[in-house]
């Protein structure tokens, strides 16, 4: 599948300054030989601090993405698989749940839900793809949880759908592979560590306060994960891979943090 280019409002505005580079080019390639937390900067701090790309630069790029891994390893060390995230109260759900994509809303190609399939590959026993019935006759589990974005915003969302734990017993996944990697079918990709895909509160959701999920929000099945920013939580799901080999994401691969766990 090609990937798909990213939109024009997304790509940074402004050049870099040479310099700002210039003046924490010791500190980063310090981070880079040592591998530390303490006075290191994360591709997108250095980004917000002055607006900048770090394209131009190959060292500089290859500094922070050293980093990038290291906190993701640091991450993953603490994440804690049996710890609960908050839930809240049915009265504060938002109705209709905010829409966000890397594109407007209007540009949204409704899936349909006689053709969808789920597709499945990498180390899973069972490779037959689900439709639509069978993924609803499972067994369903309901969480009421803050949405965190990355841009600063959330919201409290009520979703419902089978636990993904579940789901991956049943097809017989290698649950001791390291990533579970996401395709959708308006190209976006994605992946999840598999302590997070094991975790009481990821579900593959249908269901928005206990409606059917409607088409921008991610008809007919998306991810909805408690310990993840929602960029990590793909809508319109159409494969799931298990594997043992990075799969990356569509974010990730233009330098967010791939963890990116609360």
């Amino acid at each position: 599948m090609n990937k798909p280019l990213l939109p024009s409002r997304f790509r940074p505005a402004l050049r870099p300054d040479p310099g700002l580079l210039e003046e924490h080019a010791p500190a980063l390639r310090a981070a880079e030989r040592r591998m530390l937390l303490r006075g290191s900067l994360s591709l997108g701090a250095l980004a917000m601090l002055g607006g900048c790309s770090t394209s131009d630069s190959a060292g500089i790029q290859a500094a922070l993405r050293a980093v990038s891994r290291f906190n993701d390893r640091v991450q993953a060390w603490l994440f804690d698989p049996n710890r609960l995230a908050p839930t809240y109260p049915e009265s504060m759900v938002l109705k209709p749940p905010r829409f966000n994509a890397f594109y407007d809303v209007d540009e949204v190609v409704p899936v349909e839900a006689a053709s969808w399939r789920l597709e499945l590959s990498g180390r899973v026993a069972e490779r037959q793809a689900w439709d639509l019935p069978r993924i609803m006759a499972l067994p369903e589990s309901e969480i009421i949880i803050r949405h965190i974005c990355v841009e600063g915003w959330d919201y409290i969302g009520q979703w419902s759908g089978v636990p993904l734990r579940l789901f991956l017993e049943r097809v017989g996944a290698d649950t001791r592979a390291r990533y579970v990697a996401f395709r959708c079918a308006d190209g976006y990709w994605g992946s999840i560590d598999m302590a997070t895909a094991l975790h009481p509160q990821t579900l593959l959701a249908t269901k928005y306060a206990r409606q059917p999920m409607a088409d921008p929000f991610g008809f007919p099945l998306r991810l909805r994960t408690a310990t993840k920013l929602g960029f990590k939580n793909p809508k319109w799901i159409t494969s799931i891979e298990v594997t043992n080999t990075d799969p990356g994401g569509f974010w990730e691969d233009r330098g967010f943090n791939w963890f990116s766990g609360l």
